[in-house]
């Protein structure tokens, strides 16, 4: 296999978190006197971080008034307390998860996750489905002083391999993952099923889509 490393977006291209994200959300909403929003409505805003949903939950209030930084603080900390209730309880790995970790590992590639979910959630959910095993390192969205869509991240997790950029491939669900890997040099692939903050991922400007990712793992072996 030409990569010598595969750097791992997690929601939206390994587990399918969601339900647990907009549960969480909701709670905060019922909490602080806001009305549940659909869930397909939620998807949309993640991908920019935990802070990023928050803000745009809260901002979901019939006038569209951003919550003010104390507001946010207050709405992030009640969110936190439920999704710490509820990280991976309906949370789901797509299909071809398993195997393409599994192809990418026989093949002696390492493997990094690199996503904007804080520390205290990922380690779990990565623990939780029992997919840590295949990682040499976790880059989350608090471990830089920047998330994706800066490159930031993936270029952290590239020295944390020890390898290039150019030895690297990405793969994730987001206009942040494409954006991200775009500005690192680094060869990316999109995965369709994931959020994208609701836009088609045909719009994405990335090297192919693939539709899972064992598929990634084959389209890596052949490039």
């Amino acid at each position: 296999m030409p990569f010598s490393a595969v750097l791992l977006d997690l929601d939206g291209t390994l587990l399918d978190t969601i339900p647990d994200l907009a549960s969480a959300a909701n709670a905060m909403r019922l909490e602080l006197g806001l009305p549940a929003l659909a869930q397909e409505t939620i998807a949309t805003y993640v991908g920019k971080g935990t802070e990023n949903l928050v803000m745009r939950a809260l901002s979901n209030n019939g006038t569209g008034t951003p919550p003010s930084e104390e507001e946010l603080r207050h709405g992030l900390g009640i969110f936190e307390r439920h999704y710490h209730a509820r990280n991976g309880q309906e949370a789901t790995l797509y299909p071809g998860v398993l195997e393409g970790l599994q192809a990418f590992s026989r093949a002696g590639v390492k493997m990094a996750v690199v996503t904007n979910k804080p520390t205290e959630f990922t380690h779990p959910l990565l623990a939780r489905f029992g997919i840590d095993q295949y990682m040499d390192h976790v880059v989350c969205g608090d471990t830089c002083e920047r998330k994706k869509p800066h490159p930031m991240p993936l270029l952290h997790a590239c020295g944390l391999l020890g390898v290039s950029p150019q030895e690297a491939l990405a793969i994730g669900d987001s206009v942040n993952d494409a954006l991200a890997a775009r500005a690192a040099q680094i060869p990316v692939l999109a995965v369709p099923y994931g959020y994208n903050e609701g836009m088609d991922v045909r719009t994405l400007e990335v090297d192919d889509i693939v539709t899972s990712i064992a598929e990634a793992a084959e389209w890596a072996a052949r490039h």
